[in-house]
């Protein structure tokens, strides 16, 4: 079995990773449930929608702060979750915009 590199290791950037999974993670939680709660089975008006929303953005806020650790650093961490909320925020009013 071969060893990796220095580059190739996931380095222990605790803070960043930390700090890009709970800033970055609560926002793309928010983004995710808002098109989901927006454009989902009913839309907004769906009965018990507003419930299963609220809770929803606990565990996914979580599954990503979660993930972020596995990032290599944590600029990559910070970077690709900013990449990723850009995304999903243009989408969410893109759609809210143009329907």
């Amino acid at each position: 079995m071969a060893r990796l590199s220095a580059e190739e290791k996931i380095q222990p950037h605790w803070w960043t990773k930390s700090l890009a999974g709970a800033v970055l993670g609560l926002t793309l939680a928010f983004a995710v449930v808002g098109i989901f709660a927006w454009y989902g089975p009913g839309g907004i008006q769906a009965p018990n929608k507003v419930q299963f929303n609220m809770w929803m953005i606990s565990p996914v806020w979580l599954l990503i702060l979660s993930f972020s650790f596995l990032f290599r650093t944590g600029m990559r961490a910070v970077l690709i979750l900013g990449t990723v909320n850009l995304i999903a925020w243009a989408t969410f009013l893109l759609l809210r915009y143009s329907l």
